[in-house]
């Protein structure tokens, strides 16, 4: 199946489409980027559930023209938002890293999605990592095109 009958119709806010959409999915850009600066909370019956406090992290300009700034992360864990968004449908979606976010020692967790995008953990190498405002940093596909045998069904992040 090419990208356009598969994953695209459920995608809406792309930044830019000529360079997002390719053979093999549809890449998600970075909006926001959180610290988490108070903890969350989880239990077993979900009465008690609580959402972490984030704190975006600022950008800055590189150079003092830039239509673009950066967010400069310190090693550690993060917490990202997308400019995209799911919209229709319950197709089942997997989003993974990027392979330029890994080879640059950042990483995110591969995911199953149906009805929304989540924020995301993001985990910096020790040594930092720079992030361009609209960076993109994940690739969204259709569970048809996993073939690793694992079971593609899709889990709401919302659910979990």
């Amino acid at each position: 199946m090419s990208v356009e009958n598969d994953v695209l119709p459920y995608v809406d806010n792309l930044v830019y489409e000529p360079t997002q959409v390719h053979d093999h999915g549809v890449d998600l850009t970075v909006s926001a980027i959180y610290e988490v600066a108070g903890p969350g909370r989880l239990d077993f019956g979900g009465d008690e559930l609580e959402d972490a406090d984030l704190e975006p992290v600022e950008t800055e300009p590189r150079n003092p023209d830039d239509e673009y700034e950066w967010w400069d992360l310190e090693g550690g864990q993060y917490v990202v938002q997308y400019n995209e968004f799911l919209t229709g449908g319950d197709e089942p979606l997997v989003i993974q890293p990027r392979n330029e976010l890994l080879a640059r020692g950042g990483s995110h967790p591969t995911v199953h999605v149906a009805s929304h995008l989540p924020l995301l953990p993001l985990s910096v190498p020790a040594g930092g990592l720079r992030v361009k405002e609209n960076a993109r940093i994940s690739t969204l596909l259709s569970t048809a095109d996993t073939d690793d045998g694992t079971d593609a069904r899709a889990v709401d992040a919302s659910e979990q």
